[in-house]
């Protein structure tokens, strides 16, 4: 059937990954009903309810081939998608047709399947920041020595390294690493906990038996990799839990986005360029340019996801009691196309970092423009060592600065303070001598020991923890 005449999202279309389409398709979803069906009827069995091996069995032989037809043809007649399936389950296993889902209210299955989905999500999602954190390593690693103008308030300020740059790109997202194992690390499940979380109905099944209720829940997390379940909830868990989840993938965006917006500037000033293919169209009326266009997209998708992030924390603060049906319609919306897009931002993100251009010549005139400028201090401290008096000294370079700084801006010419300095008696340094003071490495203070110490302490034992993860290549669709 074809979906020209129809609404498709970018996210599918354009942007996200197969593997990570999977993981939020129906087909994950629906299997996964079904397996926690199977884990709900075999937990029961196992304490003692009057359901065969048999049965299970049934179950176990139709997980994935869903009836979809089935399905969809009876939630237009009773508007219920949980009952729906239930229904088209039991058509394909007519003997455990009375057992399937029994005990259990909507949220066993939705609620369960939700945590079980974004704990893969945040799997493919670490898989893919640890390889973006191994990549910008590269790049800190073969820059590291390479000295840059660094900038505040993007007026140029003392000369860094551009390897150190890449450190700070690099913390931001070890930080993101860390949020996020942190909270996939506090992840549980729902399990069994009814209508509104007194598991009554599983009492009642259970005639009673406490201990068997309470064995419930941490049997059917073992069936399903988990090692708990919450505690306690109403019948959903705690809608903040999605709030967690979201603020990760929206820390991510954040560190992307800061990223992409250096990366347009540097590729502004022509020093650092994201990849650009042969065949590649920069402008459509501009034949020469070369716009950065993964780095806009990185932005763009950012900005998205970050926003996104809005929508579960509302949610989780406007549930009413024990629960209330207004998050549904939401969740299906922002926590998958938080995850779809933070997925294609992580990918164009290992697209331009792996191919991130620099160009050395252009960095190096950069710099020395400014330079002279920034080594008036050395200057001054050698002037004084030639019999010169630090005040006087002083006065004059602020005189000098001043000058060339309009020389610049002015004129437009080129920054000429040493000359200016040579020529002044009171130096009494020749220019020959200020050159000698112009190598911009006695400049960048300890930034490349930074970046050596930064690689080994910090990133080195990241990626051995996760060597297992390393590897990923990405492929942009667009």
């Amino acid at each position: 059937m074809s979906t020209t005449d129809r609404y498709t999202s970018p996210l599918s279309q354009r942007y996200a990954s197969r593997e990570m389409q999977y993981i939020f398709s129906q087909d994950m979803k629906f299997t996964t009903w079904r397996k926690l069906w199977i884990a709900l009827a075999e937990t029961e069995m196992e304490l003692g309810l009057p359901i065969t091996q048999e049965q299970i069995d049934e179950m176990k032989n139709h997980v994935s081939d869903i009836n979809y037809d089935v399905a969809q043809a009876r939630e237009k007649e009773v508007r219920h998608d949980v009952m729906s399936h239930v229904y088209a389950y039991g058509v394909q296993c007519p003997k455990a047709k009375g057992i399937i889902h029994l005990g259990a209210t909507s949220c066993y299955v939705g609620d369960n399947t939700d945590i079980i989905i974004m704990n893969e999500a945040l799997k493919l999602v670490k898989k893919k920041l640890v390889n973006v954190i191994a990549e910008l390593a590269k790049f800190a690693k073969e820059n590291k020595a390479l000295p840059t103008l660094a900038f505040t308030h993007f007026q140029p300020a003392q000369p860094t390294t551009l390897g150190k740059r890449a450190t700070l790109w690099l913390n931001e997202f070890v930080m993101d690493l860390e949020d996020l194992e942190y909270v996939q690390s506090t992840l549980k499940l729902l399990g069994s906990k009814g209508t509104t979380g007194t598991q009554a109905s599983f009492l009642e099944l259970f005639e009673g038996d406490q201990e068997k209720v309470d064995q419930l829940d941490p049997m059917i997390a073992r069936k399903m990799g988990f090692q708990a379940c919450y505690p306690v909830s109403g019948q959903t868990y705690s809608r903040k839990v999605d709030t967690r989840v979201v603020n990760v993938l929206a820390g991510i965006a954040a560190s992307a986005h800061k990223f992409s917006n250096d990366i347009r500037l540097l590729q502004h000033l022509k020093e650092v360029e994201e990849p650009f293919e042969k065949s590649q169209i920069g402008s459509s009326a501009m034949a020469y340019k070369r716009n950065p266009m993964r780095s806009e997209r990185i932005a763009s998708l950012s900005r998205y996801v970050m926003i996104d992030a809005l929508n579960p924390a509302i949610t989780s603060a406007t549930q009413w009691f024990e629960r209330t049906l207004d998050d549904s319609a939401n969740k299906r919306l922002s926590v998958p196309e938080g995850f779809l897009a933070v997925d294609g931002i992580l990918d164009l993100m290992l697209n331009v970092v792996d191919g991130l251009v620099v160009y050395p010549k252009v960095i190096e005139k950069h710099l020395m423009a400014e330079l002279p400028f920034m080594a008036t201090e050395n200057i001054m401290m050698d002037a004084v060592k030639a019999g010169g008096d630090r005040q006087e000294l002083h006065e004059r370079i602020r005189e000098l600065s001043m000058e060339a700084g309009r020389t610049v801006k002015v004129e437009g010419r080129d920054n000429d303070l040493l000359e200016r300095i040579a020529g002044d008696p009171a130096f009494k340094l020749s220019l020959e001598d200020l050159k000698k003071s112009m190598d911009p490495a006695r400049y960048t203070g300890c930034a490349q020991a930074q970046v050596e110490k930064y690689l080994k302490n910090i990133i080195r034992p990241i990626l051995d923890s996760n060597r297992e993860l390393l590897g990923v290549s990405a492929e942009i669709n667009v």
